[in-house]
């Protein structure tokens, strides 16, 4: 019952953005700090950004490749997280992974690993090329 549904992924040009959003159902996000992870052919799985529990401040973390270029939030209101993308790259082109873990009263996320968390969704494919 408890599921993540990503969405937003697609083509786009090299300098281009995207917004990836991620819908939970089935838990409440108060207590859960969500993460973006991504995966391309032959290689291993990469933790892209976070966001932590609101307890502690909704601090983000963005992966150095990504910083200045991507931004995570997130709306416990609207169950939902998102990840707006942009001056994408051909390096960004990868499976985008929206995953939650919970933190309970707080709990901050930058050094999770995918093993940490508890639940995933079935990725949205972004591809960034000419």
């Amino acid at each position: 019952q408890v599921q993540l549904v990503e969405s937003g992924g697609g083509l786009v040009q090299p300098g281009g953005s995207l917004r990836l959003s991620c819908a939970a159902s089935g838990f409440t996000l108060d207590y859960y700090a969500f993460g973006w992870f991504r995966q391309a052919p032959g290689k291993e799985r990469e933790g892209v950004s976070c966001i932590s529990t609101n307890d502690d401040d909704g601090m983000t973390y963005y992966v150095d490749s990504v910083k200045g270029r991507f931004t995570i939030s997130r709306d416990n209101a609207k169950n939902t997280v998102s990840l707006q993308m942009n001056s994408l790259k051909p390096e960004d082109t990868a499976a985008y992974y929206c995953a939650a873990v919970y933190l309970g009263d707080g709990g901050e996320c930058h050094h999770l690993a995918p093993p940490d968390y508890d639940y995933w969704g079935q990725g949205t494919q972004v591809t960034v090329s000419s």
